[in-house]
């Protein structure tokens, strides 16, 4: 393997690691997997500014069982990645963009066929699926990481995508699902799709949104679904004359759709605030005829290779996101709502979680990442190719509004943290805090386990890998009882 400075260069290999190497231990119990997807470049991009969104899909997991870890990681292979080994180049131009592909592989009244698969995961009725929001599901084998093709429910799945972010409702197992720009590219079409915990589809609720919009998140509550609408847009002639999928339009104003769970499309609301961006959400929850949504959000444009629409330069101080609080009054007669910082100091990476078990119910905690500016950090042992570093996981009590941290150490840059509890019926923010670091000295990737009611102690054990993996964009964990790999598949260093 050729060796470089830069921690984010092309990977470009597969891979299978037996008995990772593990410092400290780690804790009795956690058995299960952790799985994680991302995009790497198989073949380089058209264009130098295109998204790194638009990088091939790749699957990893680390095999827990009893206090030993294996790593697997392999392409995700879409028709996508299939074309371009065939040709051995790049047929796919700008990100979501098929008038700007090859014509041979353009599928334009078709675009899902151009997925890359490469966002997240997610479990429902044994299967494990690779998502992104531009097509249904990806399946994946959950033994071999071996793609299996996209997934439609028996072809009754009816909208041409499907979020990368499904919320599963702990009380009932459903799977509540939705897809944006349903009916093709560029249309306002969205479409609410409930999946049981068997796989079926029970409900499909069509709605219209008030304009074109990255909807990347929603989140769900006991009693409704909450959409968000912000200001990436796009149309058909932007997309007809190759240009990147998304533009930042400044003026957009913010929309907040809630719909009763079991409502029609007359029954959703449409709240409006002033220009925001909400990719991510932490939770949501009901409480009488108020509905609160908690989210990392920004003043401004978060991605510097989504060009502004007035062709102003990005502004990477309004790039910061804060946690807030929506706050909508269902009986109210307007469309405002009330917005709270509650963290207002305190910038984070929008990449939160909560604890599963209680998704779409008031929960205390909220974790994501951080850069602590008052923690050491090593730079002339980071390397030319090291990137912003994101230091420290945060555990944020959302009731008193305080805050605890993971501190990663002074050459590691820390990706999405994930909520494992202790055990199935364990109180909330009792488990395990777990993600991957990138090690810029040692240029390898570890897997850190911390405590999180006492996260400043440290890591309990870290997995390290010989090499550099992938940098994900989201990962899960799943315990045995969650998906099934059989008594022993995929550890291999326990048979």
């Amino acid at each position: 393997m050729a060796q470089t400075s830069d921690f984010f260069a092309p990977q470009a290999f597969e891979a299978d690691v037996i008995d990772c190497q593990v410092e400290g231990t780690i804790p009795d119990g956690l058995n299960g997997a952790f799985v994680r997807v991302g995009g790497d470049w198989a073949y380089p991009p058209k264009h130098a500014d295109d998204s790194p969104f638009n990088q091939d899909g790749y699957i990893s997991r680390f095999r827990f069982r009893n206090g030993r870890v294996d790593y697997t990681g392999r392409w995700i292979e879409t028709e996508r990645y299939r074309n371009n080994r065939a040709a051995g180049r790049q047929l796919y131009g700008y990100y979501r963009n098929p008038y700007d592909c090859e014509p041979e592989v353009a599928n334009i009244d078709e675009p899902w066929r151009n997925t890359l698969a490469n966002t997240n995961v997610e479990v429902n009725a044994g299967r494990l699926f690779a998502l992104k929001e531009d097509a249904p599901p990806t399946e994946i084998d959950p033994v071999t990481l071996k793609s299996k093709g996209l997934f439609t429910f028996g072809g009754d799945y009816g909208s041409q995508t499907f979020t990368a972010h499904p919320k599963v409702d702990p009380a009932t197992g459903e799977l509540i699902t939705f897809g944006y720009e349903a009916t093709g590219l560029a249309s306002d079409d969205l479409v609410l799709t409930i999946i049981d915990r068997d796989g079926a589809i029970t409900r499909e609720t069509r709605l219209k949104v008030p304009y074109v919009s990255m909807i990347h998140d929603f989140a769900i509550t006991e009693g409704h679904v909450i959409f968000p609408v912000f200001g990436y847009v796009t149309d058909l002639e932007r997309l007809k004359a190759g240009k990147i999928h998304w533009t930042w339009d400044r003026e957009a104003p913010t929309w907040f759709g809630i719909l009763p769970r079991d409502g029609e499309a007359n029954d959703l609301r449409w709240f409006k605030g002033p220009n925001r961006a909400i990719v991510h959400t932490f939770n949501a929850y009901t409480r009488g005829d108020t509905v609160v949504l908690d989210a990392p959000i920004f003043d401004n444009n978060p991605f510097p290779f989504f060009p502004s629409a007035d062709g102003s330069e990005w502004d990477a101080l309004k790039s910061r996101a804060l946690i807030r609080r929506m706050i909508f009054d269902l009986n109210s007669k307007d469309d405002g709502y009330r917005e709270e910082i509650l963290f207002p100091d305190l910038p984070v990476i929008d990449l939160g979680r909560v604890d599963d078990r209680f998704m779409g119910r008031e929960t205390r905690y909220a974790y994501t990442s951080f850069n602590d500016p008052a923690q050491p950090i090593d730079r002339d042992r980071l390397g030319t190719g090291a990137r912003r570093v994101i230091n420290s996981y945060g555990v944020f009590d959302m009731h008193d509004r305080t805050m605890r941290s993971f501190y990663a150490g002074p050459t590691h840059a820390l990706q999405e943290v994930t909520f494992v509890p202790r055990a199935a019926d364990a109180d909330e923010g009792d488990g395990w805090l777990i993600g991957t670091a990138s090690n810029y000295a040692e240029m390898r990737t570890e897997l850190i386990v911390a405590d999180a009611r006492r996260p400043d102690e440290g890591a309990i054990g870290r997995v390290v890998l010989p090499f550099r993996a992938n940098v994900q964009i989201h990962g899960r964990w799943y315990s045995d009882a969650q998906l099934d790999f059989g008594p022993d598949a995929g550890m291999e260093s326990q048979k």
